[in-house]
Formats: structure tokens, C-alpha cells, sequence
């Protein structure tokens, strides 16, 4: 088995076809049917399905395993160059989009700073789309709700943060003022919720059988600054964590509520199990604890862990 077999795979994987495959590696697609075949004979199993230029299966996995190796490879590279000179390369930074908000500007500035020769990709997205992104090595790191379970994955906690409820201007909650309320009080109100079975509504939910009662959604948002944002232009109230708020956004047309009975969020930094991080991918994970520790303190609702 050798490397340009598995970025044949690969190349056919993103192209669909064997002649696409071939220009997008510069070579002719001769060469790209030998790799192919040579690679199904080494398995013994067929890995591209030529009628549909789609992976088999067994093409997926290897597929998988292919993208894996090459994430080393990359990394190899990586730390054989910082050890012979500065921490040079690239990282690929997952971060969950409320959390990237306030703690990306301050993280660049540092990683600018300390490690001027790493060139940081950053995707802004929710837990449920960084997860495959990291397990398939398209992501070094990612910051992500917690707990997760996840057999390739493994987690470690950075901080938690309170949660509150976001009331739009002349709804029935706003004239709570700035007290704090009680998960009780949102019986009777349609909210703006995180989808069943995401670490944010299990929170919810579980403090809401706690009381006896039964949250009702006008709708499920699967972003939390998406719902955050329809709260802020007064679509309907939201439950969102507190960092979901913008520092510079105003206050005008809508109250912010301390929620009682409800745990706080907990977020974690993700990698892989197998494997090591890259010189870059440390050093990012160093700097990111580091960053948030520096920047707890200063925000209200929000603790280090």
C-alpha cells in the first residue's frame, strides 16, 4: 500500500470521477485507475463503485483511515520542523459560535504573539457539525458543548456558563424586570429551545422534570445565536447562555433573566484519541487554556473550570 494510492482514493471520493480525480492530482487518469486497483487487490475488496464514481462501504472506511494518515503526516512534518526551529505550521480550530465571539480575538492575538509561524484555520459552527469534522481529521481541535460520548473523541473541560432568558420587549416576561426567575415561570410561555438531545435542552429539560412541568417550543433552533438573535428582534423569548449576548450589542427592546434551577453549560476542548497533537495543535491548546483562565474573571455568569 502506498500514499498515492490512498490520495487516489481520496481525490476520486471529492471529484466523483476517475478523470477529475486525475486533474485535480496532475496526472493522467491511467494512473489513477492502476492506484485504485492496486489498492482494492492489496484489501481485497472493490472501493469504488465505477458506475455510480461513488465509495463503496469499504471505500468509505479506507477513506476514513486515508484522511487520518495524512492529518499525521501533516503533523509529522509539523514537529520535526518546530524542533529544529519556532513552532511552525498550520492548526485547524473547531469552536462553537457563541463561545468563538469572545474568546477568538483575544486567542489570535496571543497565538500572533507567542507563535508568530502558526497559521491558524478557524471553523465557526455548532457541536453537532465540528464533531465528524474532528473525528475524520479535517479539525485539529474543536471547542464544544460537554459531556460528549464519543469513542474516538476525548474531552476536558474549560469552563461553564450561566444561563438566562432572553425577553423580547413588551412580552409578558419582560416585566420581570432584572430579578432572577424560576424555571416554573416559563410554563405557560412558547420558547425559542436547542433541539431534543443536545447538551443545552438536556440541561433544560431536566430541570423542567425536576419542577413537574413541560417546556413548549414555538420553535427548535440547532444555533444558539440564531435563536439568540431572533429573542434580541422580538420573534420570542430564549434560553440561551449568557456569553450568547454580545458585550457590544445594546440595551434596548428586550431583558436579560437570570434562570434559577437550571445547571450552568459546560464546554470542553475535543481531540482525537489516537494519535498526537501537532507542534501548532499544542501549542494552540496551551494558549486557548491559558486565554480562557485571563478571561473568566471578566465575564459575568461565566467561570473556569
Amino acid at each position: 500500500m502506498e500514499l498515492k494510492q490512498l490520495d487516489a482514493l481520496a481525490a476520486v471520493a471529492e471529484h466523483g470521477r476517475f478523470s477529475a480525480a486525475a486533474r485535480a492530482l496532475d496526472t493522467v487518469q491511467s494512473n489513477i485507475s492502476t492506484h485504485i486497483a492496486r489498492l482494492e487487490d492489496d484489501l481485497g475488496a472493490i472501493l469504488v463503485d465505477r458506475s455510480a464514481g461513488e465509495l463503496t462501504a469499504e471505500g468509505e472506511v479506507v477513506l476514513t483511515r486515508a484522511r487520518r494518515i495524512n492529518t499525521e503526516l501533516a503533523a509529522l512534518r509539523d514537529d520535526v520542523t518546530s524542533m529544529t526551529s519556532r513552532v511552525t505550521g498550520r492548526v485547524r480550530l473547531g469552536i462553537i459560535g457563541t463561545t468563538g465571539r469572545w474568546l477568538l480575538p483575544s486567542l489570535l492575538d496571543e497565538l500572533s504573539r507567542s507563535f508568530p509561524d502558526v497559521v491558524t484555520t478557524v471553523i465557526d459552527s455548532t457541536t453537532t457539525a465540528l464533531i465528524p469534522l474532528l473525528e475524520h481529521g479535517d479539525l485539529d481541535l474543536a471547542v464544544v458543548n460537554t459531556p460528549l460520548q464519543h469513542d474516538e473523541l476525548f474531552t476536558s473541560p474549560m469552563f461553564e456558563e450561566q444561563l438566562v432568558v432572553i425577553a423580547p420587549e413588551g412580552h409578558e416576561l419582560s416585566s420581570a424586570g432584572d430579578r432572577p426567575i424560576r424555571i416554573t415561570e416559563l410554563e405557560k410561555h412558547k420558547l425559542l429551545l436547542s433541539p431534543p438531545g443536545s447538551n443545552l435542552r438536556i440541561l433544560i429539560d431536566e430541570a423542567a422534570r425536576t419542577e413537574n412541568i413541560q417546556l413548549r417550543t414555538v420553535a427548535e433552533l440547532d444555533g444558539i445565536r440564531l435563536a439568540a438573535t431572533l429573542a434580541f428582534q422580538g420573534y420570542a423569548p430564549a434560553i440561551v447562555p449568557v456569553t450568547a449576548i454580545p458585550s457590544w450589542i445594546g440595551r434596548g427592546g428586550w431583558t436579560v433573566l437570570s434562570l434559577q434551577d437550571v445547571p450552568p453549560r459546560h464546554v470542553g476542548l475535543a481531540i482525537r484519541r489516537r494519535g498526537m497533537l501537532s507542534a501548532p495543535a499544542s501549542a494552540t491548546r496551551d494558549v486557548l487554556r491559558q486565554v480562557v483562565r485571563t478571561m473568566a474573571p471578566t465575564i459575568e455568569g461565566l467561570t473556569a473550570v
